[in-house]
């Protein structure tokens, strides 16, 4: 009989000693799979928006920034290329941008919220690829008509300087514009909505 005291005993400390044991793997196994649920350091740098002092572009000139691992395109425009894009409208597929990836905040012609500053994710938007930024007017391997824009090197999709594509072309769509912000005069933010910043 008291063999059996001795065994209960026994057995409420093993069950109990199981039991912690159990709660502890699962603890232990829940801990990185709730963890896989948040983002890393490197993926919430890869969305995260970025700053860009855009005080040193020279009018008629552009720099490149990055943003999600995509070239952004950032263009200070002359009153004469704000000027051509209204020449363009009959030869761009879309120039209201009414099925153009961009902000609602952005006038749908020069595609931007100050006339003169221009950005638009640099990748093509028939296969992916990075056209070329071509300002200069007439130059012998684009023909007379144009104004400046940019060249995609891959298939010969043409945009004009407001990301617009022109008809007949191998692209579907104008450039997308990424969403942006405008910090002060010389710095914009880019992957933050203006109408939510």
């Amino acid at each position: 009989m008291s063999n059996d005291g001795v065994n209960a005993g026994r057995r409420r400390f093993l069950v109990a000693a199981t039991s912690v044991v159990g709660a502890a793997g699962a603890v232990g196994a829940a801990v990185p799979f709730v963890g896989s649920w948040f983002p890393s350091a490197k993926a919430k740098a890869a969305g995260a928006p970025v700053k860009v002092n855009v005080s040193k572009i020279e009018p008629g000139q552009q720099m490149v920034a990055e943003w999600r691992g995509q070239p952004v395109f950032i263009v200070r425009r002359t009153e004469e290329i704000l000027g051509n894009l209204t020449n363009l409208h009959d030869a761009v597929a879309d120039p209201e941008s009414q099925a153009s990836v961009q902000p609602a905040y952005v006038d749908p012609q020069t595609r931007s919220i100050k006339p003169e500053l221009l950005l638009l994710v640099g990748l093509c938007t028939h296969l992916g690829c990075s056209p070329s930024f071509r300002p200069e007017v007439a130059p012998a391997d684009l023909g007379p008509e144009w104004v400046g824009g940019y060249f995609c090197p891959c298939h010969g999709s043409r945009y004009d300087l407001a990301g617009r594509v022109y008809k007949a072309q191998p692209a579907p769509l104008n450039l997308p514009v990424p969403p942006h912000m405008y910090e002060s005069d010389d710095v914009i933010v880019i992957g933050v909505d203006q109408e939510q910043a």
